[in-house]
């Protein structure tokens, strides 16, 4: 970065030149930097930049607009862990934008107090919403957080707002940050009951200031200015996680936001830049419509783009940056929201009678009154009156709500904040305080801003852990994916805390599961259920280890996933702890990302009765057919049942995985019509959907000598498991694609290039597929084809005979001979397997259901494999034996078939001597032995008379 450059290098392509993206600043703040005693990172040379130089840029600015009237917004977008809430917010006292903003902001209205004059008033309230799966929360107010969420209005004149939305009145940046701590909280809350992932939600934090004051009129005036920071969920891999080839790849509102973000700032840059007839779709989703000021109606935006520096992340950063150079070409129109109180007053109270006339009279122009058969004379149906109605009447409301609080003085707001805030902040006070002497847990999770949010104290005594359904009521509740009304009991005795899982309660204390009770330690890392992670925190052990000059490391929901997943066996099959690839860290990074999504995929599996199971497989690229290349994680679903087995790609599993989420959502609000028809099920496959059953690799060097080939080969799956055998020919042919004699051959392959080559493949049957298949077909790609062939659908058979054959006429070049030496034909068989394997709806009718069959199926599994989360890797190491054996042997077979070729040659002049010998002639002539001998490698070009005498 080098004043407003950003430079990008592709690190697999060092020495092509830099992609360069020009903005309005660039900051580098990876390192460069010194660390004071105050723990502030101050630069340590030109190249650093801080947090207060970034709000000298950018926060004075946002301050400033707001200050005159205008309606600020600040985004922060990219991916996860790249330094979208540091920026934002900060760390420790590294403050970011938003705090630093507020505390200047009240400095100035305190600076303004001081001299203010009568009627004059600085009102500043806080609101704060989340979007997650197109459903709004308002994350200070826990009665909103409901089934459905808050709805989206349109104002005429305002644009899209939220209905019953909470303004909270605050006088102080740490009121401002208590709401904010208190609305992460109930996020935090939130998402652990419906199973929510916290980095796919965006997070909309609304300070809206208002100034009132006489002008030299003498009129009341009101300036009004809302500035709305918004923290966009991460970006990473946005582009693919709505998954290529599944069937279920739009299915998610959950990508919905970014996708619809992504396709608004592309519309508005290209109005920016004179296209005409461009529709910008603000209509797609929640985020655009509430967003759509701040992209590009009234309002003074900025975009702040947080990269990773790491060589592991170009694409994601590379794609972060085309973002923000699209969005940078956006242009805004911002006025200043001024006008007189009185003003504001008589137009608010105008609209609200225009309203109630528009409501008295059927809704205005068009009557809504309702004709027969269920439709209005309008043509409206009768739910669209009742909704239009309902729309009028929340206009009203919020008219009236305004019309109140402009009414009402600064100081009456203040009061009725404060009263209902007040009770809420003694007991956070007196947790803090607990805290400092009790042993206790605090979650961790992916999103650090969402970490240390809960915490549970283990007393003295013994405390009951489980979910809502015990009774009574247990000291500590957990709400989450496979949580037992009895789950655990904790007991602290003199400070010592022991944990006792109860019996088919899953707890995992630093990575690996307990059955019997355990000693719980400072910082001690414990799972409960599939996915509720805490860290323990000991006050006593930690004084102690301060004392004894222990180093203390504190653990982090990535550490945490790490250690289950070494804990596992899973880091084992990706290389050693020291010096991995690139290719190795990008395995590791998905193996951590995956591992929990599995672990959930297979509680809601279990919990809504699906019937399937779910495992991580590592593929490697021999497996794959490909000789070069990397290991990939794929994740194979199994239907418990009939055993049908299907794979899918990470980004496929992924986009089902927030599928899953929003199923499990709806049954956990009671929504009767939870589960959707399998078309749509993320837990169903269909059972003709073409499945890999396994494949072969056949070896070709045997075509550069002419010499003819058929193996019968076993079929390989993945892991190298036999799954049956496929038989491959491969016949050389005359130009008239007559079979070659049978005495031909070529010495050197060599000799061919510059030439002709003719040949047959043939494919004509498979012997012992497994009986879960119905249809089977081959597929494949002979050396340059760009397109599969693919052999006949055989139906109703394990044992299919295909009947394959397909000619070839290819001119030989070295890179020819180069692959037919080298390089294995990849034959891949492809099956559809039988039976329908929709999962039962039946035993999935309420959440009290005792014939849960996947529970049993489950139970079955852990028995067989000791955990439901199985692990399959794919063997390197057996998969390159067995090939090099069959390598070695097919080469073996081959010169083995050429010494008989030459034997066969011999024996034919041998029986032509023979007959002239017995004819009585004592000489033959050259020509008939030349042509004898032509295609000998021995005798090859000999001619040394035109007779030659008989011995």
């Amino acid at each position: 970065m080098s004043g407003q450059t950003t430079e990008i290098t592709d690190p697999e392509n060092p020495k092509a030149e830099p992609r360069k993206f020009a903005f309005d600043h660039s900051y580098w703040s990876h390192d460069g930097f010194n660390e004071r005693e105050d723990g502030y990172l101050e630069p340590a040379g030109a190249k650093y930049d801080d947090q207060q130089k970034v709000f000298e840029d950018l926060g004075k600015g946002v301050l400033d607009n707001a200050w005159k009237g205008y309606n600020c917004s600040l985004f922060a977008y990219g991916q996860t862990g790249s330094g979208k809430s540091y920026s934002m917010v900060g760390y420790g006292v590294n403050k970011g934008i938003v705090p630093l903003a507020c505390e200047d902001l009240f400095r100035g209205i305190s600076a303004k107090r001081e001299s203010a004059v009568k009627d004059e008033e600085y009102q500043v309230t806080l609101s704060m919403l989340e979007i997650y799966n197109e459903q709004v929360r308002d994350l200070l107010n826990l009665k909103t957080l409901q089934k459905g969420g808050l709805k989206v209005r349109q104002h005429p004149t305002k644009g899209f707002y939220v209905e019953s939305q909470s303004n909270w009145p605050v006088d102080s940046y740490d009121e401002i940050n208590n709401k904010i701590n208190e609305g992460t909280r109930n996020r935090t809350v939130a998402s652990t009951n419906m199973n929510a992932t916290s980095s796919r939600a965006h997070t909309i934090v609304a300070v809206s200031f208002v100034q009132k004051s006489s002008n030299e009129a003498g009129q009341n005036m009101t300036k009004t200015s809302v500035i709305n920071l918004v923290d966009l969920a991460g970006s990473e891999r946005a582009e693919s996680t709505g998954a290529t080839g599944d069937r279920l790849k739009e299915g998610s509102a959950i990508n919905q936001s970014l996708s619809s973000l992504g396709n608004c700032i592309k519309a508005l840059a290209d109005i920016s830049q004179g296209k005409k007839k461009v529709v910008v779709p603000f209509r797609d989703s929640v985020l655009t419509k509430l967003l759509q000021n701040a992209l590009g109606g009234n309002s003074k935006t900025v975009m702040i783009a947080a990269l990773s520096p790491a060589d592991i992340n170009y694409e994601e950063t590379l794609s972060t940056l085309r973002f923000a150079d699209r969005a940078k070409a956006i242009k805004t129109s911002a006025i200043v929201n001024e006008s007189p109180t009185d003003k504001l007053i008589r137009e608010l109270r105008e609209e609200n009678q225009r309203l109630m006339d528009m409501l008295k009279s059927g809704g205005g122009g068009a009557s809504l009154e309702m004709g027969g058969g269920g439709q209005g004379k309008s043509g409206y149906s009768e739910d669209e009156v009742a909704e239009m109605k309902r729309a009028l009447e929340e206009q009203v409301r919020q008219n009236a709500q305004e019309l109140e609080d402009m009414k009402k003085s600064w100081a009456e707001k203040m009061q009725e904040g404060q009263q209902q805030t007040m009770a809420g902040m003694a007991q956070e006070n007196k947790e803090h305080e607990e805290m400092k002497t009790t042993p206790h847990f605090w979650n961790l999770n992916e999103d650090p801003a969402l970490t240390r949010m809960i915490i549970h104290f283990c007393r003295a005594g013994e405390s009951k852990i489980g979910n809502r359904k015990a009774d009574p009521a247990p000291e500590i509740l957990l709400n989450g994916l496979s949580i037992q009304k009895e789950h655990a009991v904790i007991t602290n005795n003199n400070n010592t805390v022991k944990i006792r899982p109860q019996v088919s309660a899953k707890v995992m204390v630093n990575g690996q599961e307990i059955k019997s009770e355990t000693t719980l330690h400072h910082n001690d890392r414990v799972m409960f259920g599939s996915n509720l992670l805490f860290a323990f925190h000991h006050p006593q052990e930690l004084e102690k280890q301060v004392k004894e000059g222990i180093k203390i490391e504190t653990p982090t929901y990535d550490s945490a996933q790490e250690e289950i997943a070494q804990k596992s066996g899973l880091m084992k099959d990706i290389g050693g702890a020291d010096g991995k690839s690139k290719e190795d860290l990008l395995l590791q990074e998905d193996l951590i990302q995956l591992l929990p999504m599995i672990n959930e995929a297979n509680a809601m599996s279990e919990e809504l009765d699906k019937k399937v199971i779910f495992e991580i497989a590592l593929v490697s690229s021999q497996a794959r057919g490909v000789q070069d290349g990397k290991t990939e994680v794929m994740v194979k679903m199994r239907n418990m049942e009939n055993e049908n087995e299907w794979m899918f790609s990470r980004n496929d599993f992924i986009n089902r995985k927030y599928l899953m989420q929003e199923m499990y959502a709806n049954y956990m609000q009671g929504d009767a019509d939870w589960d959707v028809p399998k078309e749509r099920d993320p837990f169903w496959e269909p059972a003709d959907t073409e499945t890999l059953i396994g494949t072969v690799h056949v070896y070709l060097q045997s075509l550069g000598y002419m010499i003819e080939l058929q193996e019968n080969l076993a079929i390989a799956d993945y892991k190298g498991v036999e799954q049956g055998h496929l038989t491959v020919e491969v016949q050389p042919c005359s130009e008239k694609w007559d079979n070659i004699e049978e005495d031909y051959f070529v010495d050197n392959p060599a000799e061919l290039v510059g030439k002709k080559i003719y040949f047959k493949l043939k494919i004509p049957f498979a012997r012992g597929l497994p009986q879960r298949f119905v249809q089977s077909f081959c597929r494949y790609k002979f050396y340059l084809e760009d397109k599969d062939v693919q052999t006949q659908v055989v139906s109703g058979t394990i044992n299919p005979d295909f009947g394959h054959e397909k000619k070839y006429q290819l001119d030989v070049t070295k890179q020819l001979i180069e692959y037919i030496a080298n390089s294995p034909l990849v034959i891949e068989i492809w099956g559809m397997q039988k039976g329908d394997s929709s999962p039962s709806k039946a035993s999935t009718n309420n959440k009290n259901n005792k014939n849960n069959k996947t529970k049993a199926l489950m139970k079955r599994e852990k028995t067989i494999v000791n955990s439901p989360t199985t692990v399959t890797v794919s063997k390197d190491e057996k998969i390159k034996e067995e090939e090099e054996k069959y390598k070695s042997a097919s080469e073996v077979n081959m010169y083995k078939k050429k010494a008989e070729k030459e034997e066969a040659k011999i024996h034919k002049i041998q029986e032509f001597l023979d007959s002239a010998k017995a004819s009585g002639q004592t000489t033959i002539q050259a020509s008939d032995l030349e042509a004898l001998l032509a295609n000998h490698p021995g005798n090859r070009g000999n001619k040394s008379s035109s007779t030659c005498a008989i011995l």
